[in-house]
């Protein structure tokens, strides 16, 4: 080795232990990686954690391990993301509640902005308006109508305190002024039986969770709470179309990582998350769930957050619901 060629290779040393992050990242990954999912198994997020943890185990040639910590509105597993140690082995996925539970509970212990680093927007879940498919109503105009005229029958099911089903539905009857009966379930499959029974006449309940019973005929699609229309459901007019200007309401989220994650490593897991988003494989397995693939830089999953925040506390303020 030549003069020339040592001086460089210290130099370079020495940059790399003045930037111990930079090393760090060099490096990555030299052992499993553990995604939590603050919900159980089974669910939309636990599913995109298992199919995108498959392809990342692929990619970065370490195991990718998915460890599901439900509980407490979300918040336990989204606590243990916010406190794990910052450098890229310990990974999240978040869905709608991360954005709403600001609002809900005084005593969170982490903050949806300061406490993560956005790695990448993953997923959008429309809402689709599921009714009763005895009360004679095919529009959601004529749900409206439906529900003035029937103000004691008018039951809406919701998932639980501060879920995305009660806020679109807070948001709906904002919108449209209709009278409701809230009926709050612990989740979908509480809530579907009665439904089918006609106990309750409508719930707003995520397409992933529904399309089989809509498909089924067991209950009506008269709306989708998106802008756009749904990909699994293509035929249903979305609420804005049918008149309910500025409705729009969805279940939405991706990956996170512990504040000050190093640039670097947020970087790296960016680009390959939006490669195994853009498999065919992957989309296709996705889509079929009802769950529409998206994708980007941190940046723009974090002006998301930003715009859903300003959407969900104007909401929560306008309903009256009061933090716990």
């Amino acid at each position: 080795m030549t003069f020339t060629t040592l001086a460089k290779t210290l130099a370079f040393s020495a940059a790399l232990a003045a930037a111990p992050g930079l090393a760090t990242a060099q490096n990555y990954p030299s052992r499993p990686i553990s995604i939590i999912v603050p919900a159980p198994p089974g669910g939309g997020i636990d599913m995109i954690a298992r199919v995108v943890g498959e392809k990342l185990s692929a990619s970065l040639g370490q195991p990718v391990i998915v460890d599901n910590r439900p509980g407490a509105s979300n918040n336990l597993g989204t606590a243990l993301l916010a406190n794990a140690k910052p450098d890229g082995y310990t990974i999240g996925i978040v869905g709608g509640s991360h954005n709403i539970n600001k609002y809900l509970f005084k005593h969170l212990g982490w903050d949806p902005q300061k406490s993560f680093e956005p790695i990448v927007y993953t997923h959008e879940i429309p809402l689709v308006f599921s009714v009763y498919p005895k009360i004679p109503v095919k529009t959601l105009p004529e749900l409206v109508d439906w529900m003035k005229a029937h103000p004691d029958d008018a039951k809406v099911a919701t998932s639980g305190r501060g879920s995305a089903q009660e806020m679109a539905a807070e948001m709906f009857r904002m919108v449209s002024g209709a009278p409701m009966l809230m009926i709050p379930y612990k989740g979908s499959s509480a809530a579907h039986p009665d439904l089918l029974a006609g106990r309750t006449v409508l719930y707003i309940d995520t397409l992933s969770a529904m399309q089989e019973q809509v498909k089924a005929g067991n209950v009506r699609a008269v709306a989708i709470s998106t802008a756009k229309r749904a990909k699994a459901l293509p035929d249903v007019p979305t609420a804005q179309e049918q008149g309910l200007q500025g409705y729009d309401a969805n279940t939405n989220g991706g990956f996170l990582a512990p504040a000050g994650t190093p640039k670097e490593i947020i970087a790296k897991l960016n680009t390959e998350i939006n490669a195994a988003l853009k498999q065919p494989a992957v989309r296709a397995k996705l889509e079929a769930a009802g769950i529409e693939v998206q994708g980007g830089t941190p940046e723009q999953y974090a002006a998301l957050i930003q715009s859903d925040l300003d959407k969900w506390g104007k909401v929560v303020k306008q309903a009256g619901i009061q933090a716990e």
